[in-house]
């Protein structure tokens, strides 16, 4: 299946690679490298249509320039969450004025986002939120207090944008605002990095302790902030998915060569291994290409999301599997001021362990699966 790729969309293709090539040099300081994006007019492809962004681009040219990134040696993007997640939200959702405001400056590269939803106690669970956002009468501000947890790239970001409880006596997803929240507030907005098994921190914890937000930075209108929500989720998983896929054929096509190269390729059970995960990888992308022609359905997002954390899962065992006894020995250059020197695959395997958590947990989108799509009766709800 080549999703109806056109001579045109070759063309576009070929100028990606050349651009990409000439200039991941420029890569070495990632805000630098989003502003040297958005300048080329990478930023935003299609948006033009509804007179914002940088340049008009088919659904095949957009699934075209996320592949041949994916394949380039430029680092994994710092903006990709406003022009991935908030950007189309505004587009659908957002005023005049708040598209005018926040699309020109991520399309530019010069801001950069953040997603304030799972907080401690409601991961998974995002009708659950207690964030609190008060407004005292005559206020053009919402004072925002509570904790958000496993926000992406907290430590870069200019904005945030967070699903806050606007009215108090509400529960579950009534009552929920969707608020742009602007992070450079000292004493209002902390941010703390969570160290994981890898020992990096692309994760944290944030902290609002009356943190304000603009009344004219809400999305969608008062007490509308689920719908919003729920909307963004739906373009989490649209062309980025196909990128990724990217990314795993790359890590899948290492763990072959390691295996031929240790041996392990000899064994039949690791061939076995290998080519279950090559065929489930085509089948994850021609689910993906289904989905992007129209006719995924109401789970579809929760069933890409499950199948490729379990695969890449198992692909991180099957990377330290191939390796022997040399994957449990570090890095030659190991010294205590620097405990967390990791291979690719021992990263890989680490790495990968939070696939099934994060995003919505494997749980979780069996349970939407369950009650959405195969109308079976709905879990019941705590409260909140």
């Amino acid at each position: 299946m080549d999703f109806g790729f056109t001579a045109e969309d070759d063309a576009f293709r070929a100028e990606v690679r050349a651009w990409l090539a000439a200039h991941a040099q420029e890569a070495r300081d990632r805000r630098a490298w989003e502003r040297a994006l958005g300048k080329a007019g990478w930023i935003g492809l299609g948006w033009a249509q509804d007179g914002y962004g940088n340049r008009t681009a088919s659904l095949t040219q957009q699934v075209a320039w996320a592949e041949e990134y994916a394949r380039s040696p430029a680092p994994p993007r710092s903006g990709h969450i406003g022009e991935n997640l908030l950007a189309p939200t505004l587009i659908v959702h957002g005023t005049d004025a708040q598209k005018s405001r926040f699309l020109p400056p991520i399309a530019a590269g010069d801001e950069l986002w953040c997603q304030g939803y799972s907080e401690p106690g409601a991961g998974s669970d995002l009708a659950g939120v207690r964030t609190v956002a008060a407004r005292e009468a005559g206020e053009p501000y919402f004072r925002i207090t509570g904790q958000k947890i496993w926000t992406s790239l907290a430590h870069e970001a200019d904005w945030c944008f967070v699903l806050a409880r606007t009215d108090a006596g509400s529960r579950r997803h009534h009552g929920l605002s969707f608020l742009l929240v602007p992070m450079d507030q000292p004493g209002r907005v902390e941010v703390r990095p969570i160290r994981q098994m890898t020992g990096t921190s692309e994760f944290n914890e944030v902290f609002f302790d009356g943190a304000r937000a603009h009344v004219e930075h809400v999305v969608g209108g008062e007490g509308q902030g689920w719908s919003v929500a729920m909307s963004l989720l739906g373009f989490e998983r649209g062309v980025s998915t196909l990128a990724q896929q990217i990314g795993f054929a790359e890590e899948l096509a290492a763990v072959v060569r390691t295996a031929v190269a240790t041996g392990a390729a000899r064994d039949p059970v690791v061939r076995d291994r290998i080519v279950r995960q090559w065929a489930e990888l085509r089948t994850m992308r021609w689910n993906a290409l289904r989905t992007l022609g129209g006719s995924g359905g109401p789970g579809a997002p929760s069933v890409a999301k499950l199948l490729w954390a379990g695969w890449h899962q198992r692909l991180g065992e099957l990377a330290v599997l191939v390796r022997g006894a040399a994957a449990g020995v570090g890095p030659a250059d190991w010294s205590p001021d620097a405990p967390y020197g990791l291979d690719t695959a021992q990263h890989l395997l680490l790495f990968s362990r939070a696939d099934t958590i994060y995003g919505g947990s494997d749980q979780v989108q069996r349970t939407i699966i369950a009650e959405r799509v195969l109308g079976l009766p709905r879990e019941p709800k705590g409260v909140v």
